[in-house]
């Protein structure tokens, strides 16, 4: 099997009303543990890598360590780059074998985002690879993502519309209510599921993408807690309101934070409870298996993304 782009994928997902799982890579125990959850599940994956995985674990190794996680599973994988800043280190990725991008220009005014984004479609097109971009700014804090509560803003479903026109972008990050990092509330989540409505509806048959979809899980803040955590409490983004938002024309899913916790909880749990453990193999493993379990239970009750192979 090989890399492939998300085309094909988010046509049926679209068509299936399920989402892809977009799952953050960072090192060999967290991309084995999330493609050993998609061949057991037989579901469609996209491993994304950020601007933070690139600059700790370094673009060569990730790139082979996929390349392996290919060879051992026989799974299709879509190799995504995960908020690329700037035309630059879209490029460069591109360059390196990515068969998909995304082109973060948020931050920037709405004709600039275009012009941006323009660019890296016109770049990645030519060369077989599809992009993705972002339309609206989501609040929190994910690697070198940063934004505010005051300086997030909803998508403009019309803006959404003369977006995907002027720049061809294959694929859309629109901001609805969710936050990257673990989602803070301050009432209860609330997603706004008219305007995701009206941009499907404006947008018909278009793959839309959802970041920020943390669901920050209790059990798992309360074990990195209990075992010498932390972490503050947090309110995350239900499962069913994900769930839903796929049905309505949100193909991709982005996972980074409930991993993360969920690796970090077992390894303190493992420390905590054998002392004398030096082995890093020991509580990597067990890091392993907890984010193994965390993606099957993404794949098979959130994205119902399992057996669509």
């Amino acid at each position: 099997m090989a890399l492939i782009t998300s085309k094909e994928m988010f046509k049926k997902a679209y068509e299936g009303k399920y989402a892809i799982g977009a799952f953050n890579v960072n090192n060999m125990e967290i991309i084995q543990g999330i493609v050993e959850a998609a061949q057991k599940e037989k579901s469609p994956l996209i491993l994304q890598v950020s601007a933070g995985a690139r600059k700790y674990a370094r673009p060569a190794y990730l790139k082979k360590l996929v390349e392996a996680a290919i060879d051992d599973t026989g799974l299709d994988v879509v190799l995504h780059l995960d908020h690329g800043e700037d035309f630059e280190i879209c490029k460069q990725c591109i360059d390196d074998g990515f068969t998909s991008v995304m082109i973060d220009g948020s931050k920037h005014p709405f004709e600039k985002n275009i012009e941006l984004t323009k660019k890296v479609v016109d770049y990645a097109h030519e060369r077989g690879v599809v992009v993705e971009a972002e339309l609206g700014k989501l609040a929190g804090i994910e690697d070198d993502v940063n934004v505010s509560l005051k300086d997030a803003t909803f998508t403009d479903p019309d803006e959404a519309v003369e977006f995907v026109e002027r720049t061809g972008v294959d694929s859309l990050a629109i901001a609805i209510g969710t936050s990257h990092g673990a989602y803070k509330f301050k009432g209860e989540p609330m997603l706004d599921f008219a305007r995701l409505e009206k941009i499907s509806n404006l947008l018909p048959n278009y793959p839309l993408v959802l970041h920020g979809a943390s669901t920050v899980i209790p059990e798992f803040v309360e074990a990195c807690n209990s075992f010498g955590g932390n972490i503050p409490g947090a309110k995350g983004v239900p499962e069913d309101m994900l769930s839903r938002a796929a049905k309505l024309g949100i193909c991709k899913i982005n996972i980074d934070t409930d991993l993360r916790l969920a690796m970090t909880a077992a390894i303190r749990k493992y420390l905590v409870e054998n002392p004398a453990v030096f082995d890093p193999r020991k509580y990597l493993g067990e890091g392993r298996d907890a984010i193994r379990k965390m993606v099957e239970h993404k794949i098979k009750s959130v994205l119902r993304s399992s057996s669509r192979l």
